[in-house]
């Protein structure tokens, strides 16, 4: 049994589309049930086998919105799952008079094909969004003036084919573009163009070099002068040849030295 709203729906479009005509769009879904108002059924229910023969009395549909019509399908009593289509109405002919919406169950009245009378159905808060959407195919006059407004206009119904949608161009005319750029700041216009950037400020004066006088000329460094001996050290005599040089010894552990042994590990 599909308790959620999102499963019947579902299932709703799923049974539609086996028997949709061509390009045929969804829009919204509504469940709905007939018979008095649930409150006064609530009221008889105390009463024995009264409240039993409103429930057997009782039918379930589904009213779906589409691009083009209203469909009413049946709803299983005991499951909620969409039956065969009861009737389909052009959206601009939705046959719907006294229309309330109210805080818990809201009701309006549709003539059936083959019923004399109106029939009532009542339509749950649970299921008020999809409500306020199929209110787009309510003709004018129809909603009860008691009725809580709807979160969508109401009385306009679908254009006819080969009409535009609301807020489309006619055939044949340009369009307005869909998103508008980044544009000035209201009351304030761009700057003139071709305007140069304004002066640039000098630095100040102290990090400036006095006009009129150029730098200084670079100091040459003196010559270098030897350091005076450490008292006690002994100074070669100028001119001798540096000391011969030791041969080159390996680390120990290196190839050529017998005996030695290398890092932990190494052979």
């Amino acid at each position: 049994m599909a308790f959620l709203r999102a499963k019947q729906k579902a299932q709703v479009i799923e049974k539609l589309s086996q028997v949709a005509p061509p390009g045929e769009t969804f829009i919204a879904c509504v469940h709905a049930e007939s018979g008095p108002s649930p409150w006064l059924a609530a009221a008889l229910g105390e009463i024995p086998l009264v409240g039993l023969i409103i429930v057997l009395t009782r039918r379930y549909y589904f009213l779906t919105l589409t691009n083009s019509h209203v469909v009413i399908n049946s709803a299983n009593r005991w499951n909620n799952r969409p039956g065969d289509v009861v009737a389909a109405f052009p959206r601009h002919a939705f046959p719907v008079n006294r229309v309330k919406r109210a805080s818990i169950w809201s009701s309006m009245y549709i003539q059936m094909p083959g019923n004399s009378s109106p029939t009532r159905l009542n339509i749950h808060r649970i299921w008020r969004a999809e409500m306020d959407q199929l209110s787009a195919a309510f003709p004018p006059g129809s909603i009860d003036p008691s009725s809580q407004p709807f979160d969508t206009p109401q009385g306009q119904g679908y254009p006819m084919p080969g009409q535009p949608m609301p807020g489309q161009p006619m055939p044949g005319q340009p369009g307005i573009p869909s998103q508008q750029g980044f544009g000035a700041p209201q009351g304030q216009p761009y700057p003139p163009q071709g305007q140069p950037y304004p002066p640039q400020q000098p630095y100040p004066a102290a990090h400036a070099a006095p006009q009129g006088q150029p730098y200084p000329a670079p100091q040459a460094y003196p010559p270098a002068q030897p350091y005076p001996p450490q008292p006690g050290a002994q100074v070669p005599p100028q001119g001798q040849p540096y000391p011969p040089q030791v041969p080159n010894v390996p680390y120990p552990g290196q190839p050529g030295q017998p005996g030695q042994q290398g890092y932990p590990g190494q052979r």
